[in-house]
């Protein structure tokens, strides 16, 4: 590609090779132990990673129920997704209840999978607690993506629901909660009943818009 800077010009296992010397070096400077990490042909394989590019949005579920400590450690990691001044805008509502989860399937589409779900997780923009809309809104897909890579990591499927948006007020007046909360998403979790789902992404190089 013109205009490439030479760092990314190096061959593709000189370059991985290149990006574990770095690991090694930081965590050395930071008086951390140094781990050895794997380096193929595949990339760095780390357990951050490792979760990234194995999770997949899950649609079907296991007719299971979900430890309530599960879902608040998964919480605990959303909540610390970065955001503005540290404003934390992210407010979580949990939603088991049958008669309820009927209620806010009947607002979208995808209803099956809401009934389906062990857990229903509405995700709220507090608009109390912002200082920027188009920061405060950055911050919340970095919350929603904390969010379901936590839960993976927990050996719980999640799917983003986002169709749902159009009856936000409604899902709000649900729950009967508060005017100065926002919905941004709401996260069906559960078990899931199928698994190895195949995706695919645009190659790196083509996302790459300028590099000098």
């Amino acid at each position: 590609m013109e205009g490439r800077g030479a760092g990314l010009n190096r061959p593709r296992s000189s370059g991985l090779r290149h990006l574990g010397n770095i690991f090694h070096r930081f965590a050395a400077m930071n008086g951390e132990p140094v781990k050895e990490i794997a380096v193929s042909e595949q990339g760095l394989e780390t357990p951050v990673l490792k979760a990234i590019f194995e999770r997949r949005s899950i649609r079907h579920f296991e007719d299971a129920t979900v430890d309530r400590n599960i879902i608040l450690q998964a919480l605990k990691a959303a909540s610390w997704a970065p955001s503005g001044l540290n404003n934390q805008p992210w407010r979580f509502a949990l939603v088991q209840d049958p008669e309820i989860k009927e209620k806010l399937a009947a607002l979208t589409r995808y209803s099956t999978i809401l009934k389906s779900a062990a857990v229903l997780i509405p995700v709220f923009l507090d608009n109390e607690a912002c200082y920027d809309r188009t920061k405060d809104c950055q911050a919340m897909g970095g919350c929603l993506q904390t969010l379901l890579l936590a839960l993976h990591s927990l050996g719980l499927g999640a799917v983003w629901i986002g169709e749902i948006l159009k009856n936000k007020e409604k899902v709000r007046d649900i729950m009967k909660l508060p005017e100065r909360l926002e919905l941004m998403a709401v996260v069906a979790v559960g078990y899931p009943s199928r698994t190895g789902q195949s995706s695919h992404r645009k190659p790196v190089e083509e996302l790459i818009i300028f590099d000098k």
